[in-house]
């Protein structure tokens, strides 16, 4: 299974496991959205789902780090000075 969160947390995996972790340029196809928070799916142009993530050796997850600050309310698009950063955590 592969996600999209806008946060990573160890409570996600169970140990033991190794994580790998790596910057990657843009999102792919197909992931199931965990993002919780509306204005941050609204920007992203997915759904909001409210949905707890637990990862098993082989999932993926892609986390849409947002840097700038914090979205004002009602958002549609980044504000200048902000952007995505994302990463792809892999569970081994």
């Amino acid at each position: 299974m592969a996600y999209l969160l806008n946060a990573f947390s160890l409570q996600m995996v169970e140990a033991p496991c190794s994580i790998t972790v790596e910057e990657v340029a843009s999102l792919p196809d197909g992931l199931v959205s965990a993002i919780g928070h509306k204005d941050t799916a609204a920007v992203l142009g997915v759904e909001m789902n409210r949905i707890e993530v637990h990862l098993a050796t082989g999932d993926t997850a892609f986390v849409a780090q947002l840097t700038g600050g914090r979205l004002p309310e009602g958002s549609t698009t980044l504000p200048d000075g902000f952007r995505f950063r994302f990463y792809k955590i892999t569970i081994h």
